[in-house]
C-alpha cells in the first residue's frame, strides 16, 4: 500500500510538472505572437507616419522630423591613451616628473589636433543637415575648444557628452543620455585611433620591438572601444533606421586604415596598429552580418580616410607620394559623401576615401 501511495504521488508530481510546462509553453507562444503583432503594428505606424509627412509642406516637415525622428550621433573618441595610464617602452609607469609633463604636453597636442579634425566633421554635419541634431562625445568636453565654439553657434542642435573610450560605463551613460533626450539616432561615426605616443611607444619596425603594453593599448582604443560603442548604441540605431534621411537604413561608420588589410599588407611592420585595425575590421564585419540576419535597419561601413595632414601622420609624411597627403577638409568631405550615399548592399564593406573597396 505504501508503494502504491508513492507511485500515485510520483504520477501526481509528473502531472503537475506537465501542466506547469504546458502553461509555460503557452505563455512563451503568447509572448512571441504578441511580439510579432507589435512589430507589424510598428511597421504600419511607420508607413502611416511617412504618409503623413508626405502631406505636410516643407516647413511643417522640418518641424515634425526634428521632433520625432532620429538625431545623429557622432562619437568623437579622441583619447590617444587611457586616463591615468602612461606606459613606458619597457611597460612600466613613467617615473620621471619631467617625462610625465613632456608626455602630457605632446599628448595634449595630439588631442587638440584630432579635435580640430573632429570639429570640422561636426561642423559639416551641422551645416549640411540643418534639420538634424549632432551629439559629439570626447573624454574632456571642457577642453574641446573647437566643439565648444560650434556649440555657441549651434546651441540647439549640438550636444557634447563626456565619453572615455576605455571606460564602458561612460559609453553606457552616453547612450542613456541620448535615449532620454532624443529617443533614437541614425548615424554613428567612430573616429577613434591610436598609432603612437611620443616617449611611450612608436609603430614597430621589427618583431623585436613588439611590446605587450603597446599591443593591448592599441587593441583597447582601436578595436575594443568602437565595438562597445556600437553595442550600447545598437537599440537607438534600430529605432532610428533611415527615417528623416535620404538613406533607408541607419549607418555605423568605423574609421579603419588600409594598413589593417591583410590582403594589402606587403610591407609588414606596425604590428600593434595593423593588427588592431584588422581586429576592428573583423568585429565590424561580424556585427554587419548579425544586423543583416536580424533584419535590423542598420548597415556597417569601414572607412579609410587616406593619409591626412595631422600630428598623427606628421612623423611619417616624408614617405608619402606627392598628391597623397590630404587636408582635413578634403578627407572629411570624401568620407561624408560615402556615408550619405550608402545603401543596404554596402553593409560590411571596407571603403577607401575615393569610394574604392579595399580587400580584407
Amino acid at each position: 500500500m505504501a508503494g502504491r501511495g508513492r507511485g500515485k504521488a510520483i504520477n501526481k508530481t509528473k502531472l503537475q510538472h506537465k501542466v506547469l510546462q504546458t502553461a509555460q509553453d503557452r505563455s512563451s507562444t503568447n509572448i512571441q505572437r504578441r511580439s510579432l503583432e507589435i512589430k507589424q503594428y510598428m511597421a504600419e505606424l511607420a508607413k502611416a507616419i511617412n504618409r503623413m509627412i508626405a502631406t505636410l509642406d516643407q516647413n511643417q516637415t522640418k518641424q515634425f522630423v526634428t521632433y520625432l525622428l532620429a538625431p545623429m550621433l557622432f562619437p568623437c573618441l579622441v583619447s590617444p591613451m587611457p586616463r591615468g595610464r602612461a606606459v613606458s617602452k619597457s611597460g612600466n609607469l613613467l617615473g620621471s616628473g619631467r617625462k610625465k609633463a613632456q608626455t602630457a604636453r605632446l599628448t595634449r597636442e595630439r588631442v587638440l589636433d584630432l579635435l580640430q579634425t573632429v570639429s570640422l566633421k561636426v561642423k559639416q554635419l551641422l551645416e549640411k543637415n540643418e534639420n538634424r541634431h549632432v551629439v559629439a562625445t570626447c573624454r574632456n568636453p571642457n577642453g574641446a575648444t573647437g566643439l565648444l565654439e560650434l556649440k555657441n553657434k549651434f546651441a540647439e542642435r549640438l550636444n557634447i557628452l563626456q565619453l572615455d573610450l576605455t571606460v564602458e560605463s561612460t559609453i553606457e551613460a552616453s547612450a542613456k543620455s541620448i535615449r532620454e533626450r532624443y529617443g533614437s539616432l541614425n548615424l554613428l561615426i567612430n573616429a577613434s585611433g591610436i598609432l603612437s605616443i611620443p616617449d611611450v611607444f612608436q609603430p614597430e619596425t621589427s618583431l623585436s620591438k613588439v611590446q605587450k603594453s603597446s599591443l593591448l593599448l592599441a587593441y583597447e582604443v582601436n578595436a575594443v572601444g568602437p565595438i562597445l560603442v556600437i553595442k550600447h548604441m545598437w537599440p537607438l540605431l534600430k529605432v532610428g533606421g533611415g527615417y528623416g534621411t535620404e538613406r533607408d537604413v541607419a549607418v555605423v561608420a568605423n574609421l579603419s586604415a588600409r594598413v589593417g588589410s591583410i590582403g594589402d599588407n606587403r610591407l609588414g611592420g606596425w604590428h600593434s596598429y595593423r593588427s588592431s585595425k584588422a581586429a576592428l575590421n573583423q568585429l565590424t564585419k561580424t556585427v554587419s552580418v548579425e544586423f543583416a540576419r536580424k533584419k535590423d535597419p542598420i548597415i556597417c561601413l569601414l572607412l579609410h580616410p587616406g593619409t591626412v595632414d595631422t600630428d598623427l601622420s606628421r612623423p611619417f609624411q616624408r614617405n608619402i607620394a606627392e598628391g597623397k597627403l590630404f587636408t582635413k577638409q578634403f578627407s572629411v568631405q570624401k568620407l561624408l559623401s560615402i556615408i550619405n550615399g550608402a545603401k543596404s548592399h554596402d553593409n560590411g564593406k571596407f571603403f577607401a576615401w575615393d569610394g574604392q573597396e579595399i580587400p580584407w
